[in-house]
């Protein structure tokens, strides 16, 4: 059977490990010390590494973790220059198999141009599914738009949104309290999210990581799976209002505008 756990890194970052027997796997790699600790003290072979984008973040632990043996690293083809260690460059539709497991590779541009998430319907560690999805798809949040448009991050989500809903959601970071408090301003009468935002108090009081997600959990509580809703709506327009800014007109406009607020949000 095939596990798969979180490796903490940098103050908010996790590097997703998947073992099965001996044999390891490991999600964006920003930093090598903490996955070879892991390794280590499990006494596993790392076989691969996927990456979803050039961020340094996610890829700075790569040539470290090369020294110690060649391995395949599979990762954007579109980001394969700027990164510089892929030696597997995946597209849209392309296909992986690690430990036994395929994964689709899907293209999410927003966050950066070239961001990708790997995706499997399989139940891997008793789940129902599994997106590693990087920095494109936040728990109650999603990522910033560095590289891509509006348009093109909303067209990300909604693909992501669209998979089943059991499937498990392993993002990057540790942001699920931050943007609950951002969610709780935009749609203070959403009864899901004032639950689920219980849950995860409970698991970061207990050291515990709010992932993984799910989809069918975040079509209920994440704002921006959800911009299209009439509260959403009606809270957009209320702080255009307050900050005499335009009504957005459309879905992309919508979602530019929730975007460009969580980007200026400071809870209080």
């Amino acid at each position: 059977m095939t596990a798969i756990s979180a490796i903490p890194a940098f103050s908010d970052n996790y590097i997703w490990l998947l073992s099965a027997g001996r044999d390891a796997v490991v999600v964006d790699p920003g930093d090598a010390r903490p996955v070879q600790a892991a390794l280590a003290a499990r006494q596993l072979d790392l076989r691969a590494i996927l990456l979803t984008h050039h961020h340094p973040d996610h890829v700075g632990g790569v040539a470290a973790l090369l020294q110690a043996a060649p391995l395949p690293v599979y990762g954007p083809r579109a980001e394969a220059e700027r990164i510089g260690t892929i030696t597997e460059p995946l597209d849209d539709g392309d296909a992986v198999t690690v430990l036994g497991h395929r994964f689709t590779v899907i293209a999410v541009p927003g966050h950066t141009l070239g961001h990708i998430a790997y995706y499997s319907p399989e139940a891997i560690d008793d789940g129902a599914g599994v997106l590693f999805c990087g920095d494109t798809l936040f728990s109650v949040g999603c990522g910033r738009l560095f590289e891509g448009s509006p348009a093109q991050m909303l067209g990300s989500l909604q693909r992501l949104a669209a998979l089943p809903g059991q499937t498990r959601v392993y993002c990057a970071h540790e942001y699920t309290s931050a943007n609950l408090a951002f969610a709780r301003v935009v749609e203070p009468g959403n009864v899901e999210l004032a639950a689920y935002g219980e849950r995860v108090r409970g698991l970061r009081e207990q050291g515990q990581p709010s992932l993984p997600s799910t989809i069918a959990q975040e079509r209920l509580v994440n704002p921006f799976l959800r911009s299209d809703s009439a509260a959403i709506r009606d809270a957009l327009s209320e702080h255009a209002r307050l900050n005499h800014g335009a009504s957005a007109a459309s879905d992309v406009a919508a979602f530019a505008a929730l975007r460009a607020w969580k980007d200026n949000f400071r809870a209080a």
